[in-house]
């Protein structure tokens, strides 16, 4: 499931961003501080070399060696901790701590945190650790190329430079771009930067979910289970992964940089149950079944239902799903234009477990009414 993940959209854009930015600072740099003229000229090229090396080689091992897939039909050793566990239908095994199923990867994920687009893989528990160093080689490597790319285009435009303030122009070197070479120049730079805004910020958030331990997915939970339990008697509920940002930090960034742990089971802390957060996630799921409004579908949708709700789609990269009149729908979720939840019957027949979650996704609201007629709700 590795390489054949290259051919993708997202994988292929970042490909072609990070030899375009290589491309133009290699060019910049050989006429702007040339490796061959001095000792620091070296440094400085040698030091942007082994940050594209690393970059372009993390963002490969993040691909190519995935997240973690759990075992098909995989359960735990004791049975007895079954009870503690979701069943994922599409595996036809049960979930592991921390494990979520992903439909674009069609497999359930160790740890995991989101499907990204640009590796075109989910992120997860083997190549958490590789994505970091990815993220920082990028945001270092670009930052360099700023400032090289930058200095060259300013000599190129100024040629003053050379003939007031060094009239002795063989000691500098002379800078001469082309039309094209510029304007590949001035697109390159206005990549790195965009790249250092945008994985610098990807980057900040990645080291909140290690110093915490806590996934996107699992800060979604949390933050249920604190405001279900507002007004309530029950416990405060307690992040079990946390166990203090030291060792949060080791778990993922360590001296062998590799993650540690086999991905199923994990560390928890004093006075917590070992599957304290997955009986939280069955009680919410549990409480979401409950809640679930059915609707019927009155007009079709395949793509597109009018200027506003094309305008106002959820943010989220979630499926929209088809519809057809007529089909019933077992909603969960509610927006302003837009209605999440998964086709329960078809053309008057049941969906079983398997068919409902490959119907499971977004749809305009305008185009279904809720229906009160009672169904039964499977388990």
């Amino acid at each position: 499931m590795g390489w054949s993940k290259v051919i993708h959209i997202g994988p292929l854009f970042t490909i072609v961003v990070i030899k375009s930015i290589v491309w133009s600072t290699i060019h910049c740099n050989s006429m702007w501080w040339p490796p061959y003229h001095s000792w620091p000229g070296f440094i400085n090229a040698t030091i942007f070399l082994l940050l594209s090396a690393s970059t372009f080689y993390n963002f490969l091992y993040s691909l190519h060696v995935g997240p973690g897939y759990l075992p098909l039909k995989w359960k735990p050793n004791n049975e007895d901790d079954i009870q503690y566990l979701q069943y994922c239908t599409v595996c036809e095994g049960y979930k592991a701590p921390r494990s979520h199923h992903c439909r674009k990867c069609n497999r359930c994920i160790m740890k995991r945190d989101h499907h990204c687009i640009f590796i075109n893989n989910c992120l997860g528990h083997l190549n958490h650790t590789s994505f970091i160093a990815f993220l920082i080689s990028a945001i270092i490597g670009c930052a360099q190329s700023i400032v090289i790319i930058s200095c060259t285009m300013y000599r190129a435009l100024h040629p003053t430079y050379y003939y007031y303030d060094h009239p002795d122009i063989q000691e500098v070197p002379f800078v001469m771009l082309g039309l094209w070479p510029f304007v590949i120049s001035l697109i390159s730079l206005g990549l790195a930067a965009g790249v250092v805004f945008a994985v610098g910020f990807l980057f900040f958030v990645q080291m909140k979910v290690i110093l915490r331990n806590q996934t996107a997915i699992e800060d979604w939970v949390h933050e249920k289970a604190v405001y279900r339990r507002e007004g309530t008697d029950e416990p405060l509920f307690i992040h079990p992964y946390n166990l203090g940002w030291r060792e949060n930090l080791v778990q993922v960034i360590n001296w062998s940089f590799q993650p540690k742990g086999d991905g199923v089971e994990w560390k928890v802390r004093e006075n917590c149950h070992n599957y304290s957060f997955t009986i939280e996630q069955i009680e919410q799921k549990k409480i979401k079944r409950e809640r679930c409004v059915e609707y019927v579908v009155e007009k079709a949708y395949s793509g597109s239902f009018g200027i506003m709700v094309c305008l106002r789609p959820p943010c989220s990269d979630e499926t929209r799903i088809p519809l057809r009149i007529g089909d019933k729908l077992a909603v969960t979720r509610w927006k302003k234009y837009w209605l999440y939840g998964e086709i329960q019957e078809r053309g008057q027949v049941q969906m079983n477990p398997t068919e409902r979650r490959a119907l499971r996704g977004w749809f305009p609201r305008l185009s279904c009414s809720p229906s009160y007629i009672e169904y039964e709700k499977e388990e």
